[in-house]
């Protein structure tokens, strides 16, 4: 094993002593070349490497799975966690439930990081389709309009769809930040209970002519199709927003 860096914990509170060692577990997972999944060295065996007591590491390592960072299995041992970003969704979500004022601001900011995210990767998503026929992509957008058209709930398949359509070597950064939104967008969507605009159907649609403008090549009917997606929804929240005020 490596060394970390020491700090003089007697000089610290709890908390301080609690964050410090935390980084100090999140210096070692780095130095040892960690991966997700991976086990974690026992609370015993990483107290006497970082110098400290078993109870401070286990605070720590308490602190690391409230954040996924790492994941601790009863009889098992604590491995590298999976590094997602659902404690980024739960606190969004928690933000709205705080500020229950806000919630609609919250999602027009959502939908809007959607887009922005959507755009932004609108030239990388028809680079990698171009000349391609994607059947799953297909599939899920007409599964999609279907569904919607007969009012039935097709988050499974809108959320497949636009974790695909982006292409892997987008990063998985991207990627993730794109699902972690789309949860966050479906999540407070179901929750203030927004009425669908009259011309909900655009949306519906908008999958595939997202797809086949990728397909064809062509950038600025996908980035106009992307556009098509979000406005019905745009519009649905400003007169939403206008009744609240009546």
């Amino acid at each position: 094993m490596t060394s970390t860096e020491s700090v003089d914990l007697g000089k610290l509170d709890d908390g301080e002593i609690t964050t410090t060692l935390a980084d100090r577990i999140k210096q070692f997972i780095l130095e040892e070349g960690l991966a997700p999944g991976d086990m974690i060295p026992p609370e015993t065996e990483l107290g006497a490497h970082l110098g400290v007591s078993r109870s401070s590491v286990r605070e720590a390592i308490r602190s690391l799975a409230a954040l996924d960072i790492v994941e601790v299995h009863h009889g098992t041992g604590t491995r590298v966690g999976n590094l997602d970003l659902t404690p980024m969704v739960q606190n969004l979500l928690f933000r709205s439930e705080v500020r229950p004022g806000d919630a609609v601001s919250s999602l027009r900011e959502v939908v809007d990081v959607r887009l922005t995210l959507d755009l932004g990767q609108a030239e990388n998503v028809v680079a990698s389709l171009t000349g391609t026929h994607d059947k799953t992509l297909h599939r899920l957008a007409n599964e999609i309009e279907e569904l919607g058209n007969r009012g039935e709930n097709f988050e499974i398949q809108d959320r497949d769809f636009h974790g695909r359509i982006v292409p892997r070597t987008a990063g998985h950064l991207i990627n993730d930040l794109m699902q972690a939104f789309f949860d966050v967008h479906t999540t407070l969507l179901h929750e203030l209970d927004v009425p669908a605009d009259e011309e909900f159907h655009e949306t519906l649609a908008a999958h595939e002519a997202m797809l086949c403008a990728a397909e064809a090549g062509d950038l600025d009917a996908y980035r106009d199709a992307v556009l098509s997606h979000y406005q019905p929804l745009v519009r649905a929240l400003e007169s939403w927003d206008e009744m609240s005020w009546v």
